[in-house]
């Protein structure tokens, strides 16, 4: 097949654009390569899929040396240039994985969550409805479910009380992805991802920050006073998942919504105390207030895509953070004091 996968040089598209070239599909990687965090870190990913950085240029075609995968930098804000792709190339189906992502980020940014995760979101379903693409696959979070006191959390919970902009961008992804299903007989699929983490991941994300900050000496700051606890789910998990659905051979438009978590619930202090265990330095902790925007606890309900999928998570949050933290001393070239 040939897929098209949007933030193809983010944490997910990376590690699923070498997964699907490795099953024989063809991808079409799109990624606007903005600065939200360490760029040098996407052109790190890019180049491992075989993008020779140097040729990057806006909106034109950057062919992989070594694996399937053609690339574009191109800004998904602007619908005529999405459409010139659209035009060059007839997807079978698309994985829509770029957003503006952070949800401390959208307190004080919002309007580039409105605009990266709803004006891009709908220039690409109207692209999907015109183009007849039989399968638009998209990431939403767990965000969406904001505080709510009933866990773990399945898909059926309402999403009307987000207490972030960040999760309201997700919430409307949704409803218009539901709208298009019924107006245009488009299949869409929903995932909604639980704390992800891994090699290649996301330097603002908590488990990333901590590695960084234990090795430095620097003080982590737990926020509720270190009472808080997350779904982590390791990158391979996400990733054969998504896989998963992709393969799925079901005919028709549909609207469905997946959990994809570990259906664990960890301690942020538990996670920490594994870091230092495979560091083997202590983290100087300080306690602070809850954080605007934030959630108190996430757990993902998976029943409904094991049940569909055969969907089975296999790496436990000792495995995964220790597959992290083995990268992070090698793509940093830290010493482990």
């Amino acid at each position: 097949m040939r897929i098209l996968i949007t933030g193809i040089a983010g944490f997910i598209g990376f590690h699923l654009a070498e997964k699907l070239t490795e099953e024989g599909h063809e991808i079409i990687g799109i990624d606007n390569l903005n600065a939200y965090y360490d760029l040098n870190l996407k052109l790190a990913r890019l180049e491992n899929l075989g993008i020779d950085i140097n040729d990057i240029l806006d909106d034109r075609r950057v062919v992989s040396k070594r694996l399937n995968i053609s690339f574009f930098k191109t800004d998904l804000r602007n619908f005529e240039k999405v459409e010139r792709i659209f035009n060059e190339h007839k997807f079978d189906k698309i994985i829509h994985l770029a957003a503006q992502a952070g949800v401390r980020y959208s307190l004080k940014n919002p309007q580039t969550y409105i605009d990266n995760n709803i004006v891009a979101f709908y220039n690409l379903v109207e692209l999907a409805a015109r183009n007849h693409i039989e399968h638009f696959i998209f990431t939403s979070s767990s965000s969406v479910y904001g505080n709510k006191n009933v866990f773990p959390f399945s898909e059926d919970i309402c999403t009307n009380s987000p207490v972030s902009i960040y999760a309201a961008t997700k919430i409307a992804d949704e409803i218009i992805a539901k709208a298009y299903s019924q107006l245009h007989k488009t299949r869409f699929t929903v995932l909604r991802l639980f704390t992800v983490y891994g090699p290649w991941g996301r330097p603002d994300m908590a488990y990333y920050i901590f590695t960084k900050k234990i090795l430095e000496n620097q003080p982590i700051r737990l926020f509720n006073q270190g009472n808080l606890t997350r779904d982590f789910t390791y990158i391979a998990d996400i990733v054969n998942g998504i896989n998963l659905i992709i393969n799925h051979t079901a005919q028709g438009h549909d609207f469905s919504v997946y959990n994809i978590g570990s259906g664990k619930k960890i301690q942020v202090i538990d996670m920490v105390k594994e870091l230092e265990q495979i560091l083997g330095k202590k983290a100087k902790i300080q306690l602070v207030p809850m954080q605007q925007g934030d959630v108190y606890n996430t757990l993902a309900d998976i029943s409904k895509i094991q049940k569909d999928f055969g969907y089975e998570p296999s790496t436990d949050l000792k495995q995964g953070l220790t597959h992290f933290v083995n990268w992070y001393l090698t793509y940093h070239k830290t010493k482990n004091l």
